[in-house]
């Protein structure tokens, strides 16, 4: 195998959630024979649907006192059941198109070392998917009509290779923060962060938050605090748009100058160490409102 896909999904119990979970792990699986699929963790329902799919299920996971799985022994694990080049962290709602690990691949030919993400596209799926020939030209169609581009904060994959990322804080899954340390952290290497936006489409297959406590989003978890202070504070919480290369019709190159690259550039130097309120706190928020802003319009 040359490239190992792994994901903790999140317990098989909702129907939309199990649907469109089931949905991601069979895209997966139709990447190729270069390919293999780990599911981490022992959610309700992961076992049987591991066996249903044919992937690999590796259940015994450390957790934090909420019982969360961590990041850290997420990675371990995946590493020491595969022998790939290359590792690829996936949420389990994300559909990958053919392709993936050909442009993989192609970026490990350029960059010994390296951190790939990108931004996705958000659609609405309530059924199953029908994965008959032509499968993903057609949904990739469907995203482009009726979806949108998400804006470039954080990240639904992570590519990189195996030896890379040997070490990772103690973060809760499926809660923010952690993405944004692993763009912060290939920049402090430094590796080059990637972004493979525009070469490499994957699609988000909306859904709500009912499986978090409270029904509350990822973000507004006490665990994302913790996330936050484990990787550094909220100034090392960085985006896709700090990123250094982009992957671009196959070639690795310095990404093309836009207004919110521009605009986030400005926000980082603004931001104060240890997020110390004051004016330069208060400017950077500012500039980060006006980025989110536009970044928004652009999508829509």
């Amino acid at each position: 195998m040359k490239l190992t896909i792994f994901s903790a999904p999140k317990p098989f119990r909702d129907p939309h959630i199990i649907t469109i979970q089931r949905n991601a792990i069979q895209s997966w699986r139709l990447l190729g024979p270069e390919a293999n699929v780990l599911l981490i963790g022992d959610e309700e329902g992961m076992a049987k649907t591991a066996a249903q799919l044919g992937v690999q299920h590796l259940p015994h996971v450390k957790t934090n006192e909420q019982g969360t799985p961590l990041v850290s022994n997420i990675f371990e694990l995946a590493r020491q059941h595969s022998d790939s080049a290359l590792l690829c962290y996936v949420n389990a709602d994300i559909v990958l198109l053919p392709g993936l690990v050909e442009q993989a691949l192609n970026v490990l030919r350029q960059q010994p070392e390296f951190l790939l993400v990108g931004q996705r596209w958000d659609l609405d799926v309530t059924a199953a998917l029908d994965f008959a020939p032509g499968w993903p030209r057609k949904l990739l169609d469907e995203a482009r009509q009726r979806g949108r581009r998400h804006p470039p904060a954080g990240s639904d994959y992570f590519v990189f290779p195996r030896h890379l990322y040997s070490e990772v804080p103690d973060f809760a899954i499926g809660r923010a923060g952690w993405d944004n340390w692993m763009i912060y952290h290939a920049a402090q290497q430094p590796w080059p962060c990637i972004d493979g936006t525009p070469d490499i489409d994957i699609i988000h297959q909306n859904h709500d938050y009912r499986h978090l406590p409270g029904g509350q989003p990822h973000y507004r978890q006490p665990e994302t605090l913790v996330n936050t202070a484990l990787g550094g504070g909220a100034r090392n919480m960085y985006l896709v748009l700090d990123s250094d290369r982009e992957l671009r019709s196959g070639q690795v190159r310095r990404p093309r100058f836009t207004l919110l690259r521009m605009l986030r550039k400005v926000e980082r130097v603004l931001w104060p160490p240890d997020d110390r309120p004051g004016v330069r706190l208060a400017l950077a928020r500012r500039v980060r409102r006006l980025r989110r802003r536009i970044g928004k319009d652009a999508a829509e």
